[in-house]
């Protein structure tokens, strides 16, 4: 399902003059379509006459792939702000469409179309969320269960283990529901792209400091230096540098709300602090979330 449009999109201004001569508009197309194996695509143009948007259109698409023959895909345009038109349709495969756009009064344009592959199961700000990357979350979910077991079963026995371990297994469960993970992905990027808009940086020697806590870890776990041998260990630390950059970028973030809470309540206890700053990053949070372009497939 389609929430917002992505900024990756690829922008094509089309001249269309009517057949009379007497009209003409610009047609901007700011979302093109994309393959997504058994999912709708979207579609989204903007269309002006003399730099104003054009409202009221009646318009239609009809796409046809240029060297193949897949049948007509059409798409019915509505209007979702002024001047602004999209509509969603399931395309067989990727490659080159014609796409056909029909806004009444015998305007009519032709237009050649790249429909790509999708790079994964979503998009925030044109930066892909791929499988791979889901699956990497889904991976370190599962290994701190597994720490957070391995601790358990050194700490109780009998009634109170087998509790826990239930606990354990409900919080796995959850932790693998695709949603969820990238809700997860999202949140990080999210505020370490807001981090970076502030003027922030993540410094090689800052990453490496927040990598050999978390190294250190994980090496006074079995069971995660286990899993992290399977998983594979060059790829892991890959993963966790590339992750551990965009944590320094949000821990910033953070110290900046605490350092502003402090600021407007310098009496405070630190426990009303961490309160009021851990409510604020949440509503800087959603702030930030909603000004992004994501795409969620």
């Amino acid at each position: 399902m389609m929430y917002k449009w992505s900024a990756f999109s690829i922008v094509l201004i089309l001249l269309l003059t009517a057949c009379s001569g007497k009209s003409s508009l610009d047609v901007e197309v700011t979302k093109e379509p994309v393959f997504t194996k058994e999912k709708a695509s979207a579609i989204e143009i903007e269309v002006h006459e003399n730099n104003k948007p054009v409202t009221g259109l009646t318009i239609t698409a009809d796409f046809t792939m240029v060297e193949m023959d897949h049948g007509k895909v059409e798409v019915d345009l509505a209007e979702i702000a002024d001047g602004k038109y999209a509509g969603t349709a399931q395309f067989p495969m990727a490659g080159k469409w014609e796409a056909v756009f029909s806004l009444g009064d015998d305007l009519e344009k032709v237009v050649e179309l790249n429909v790509k592959k999708t790079e994964g199961v979503a998009s925030i700000d044109g930066e892909w969320i791929t499988q791979e990357d889901v699956e990497f979350y889904r991976f370190i979910n599962h290994l701190h269960i597994e720490m957070a077991r391995e601790t358990d079963r050194q700490k109780y026995a009998d009634t109170k283990l087998e509790e826990a371990m239930n606990y354990w297994d409900t919080q796995e469960e959850m932790s693998t529901n695709q949603n969820a993970l990238v809700a997860q992905i999202i949140r990080l990027r999210a505020m370490a792209m807001l981090g970076e808009e502030k003027g922030h940086d993540a410094t090689k020697a800052e990453i490496n400091s927040e990598l050999e806590k978390v190294r250190s870890e994980y090496e006074n776990s079995a069971v995660a230096q286990q899993l992290i041998r399977e998983y594979g260990e060059e790829k892991f630390w890959n993963y966790q540098e590339a992750q551990y950059e965009k944590i320094v970028l949000t821990q910033k973030v953070q110290a900046d709300v605490i350092e502003l809470v402090k600021k407007d309540a310098p009496q405070a206890s630190e426990q009303e602090i961490q309160f009021t700053a851990e409510k604020k990053y949440e509503e800087l949070l959603v702030s930030q979330v909603d000004s992004l372009e994501i795409v969620l497939l």
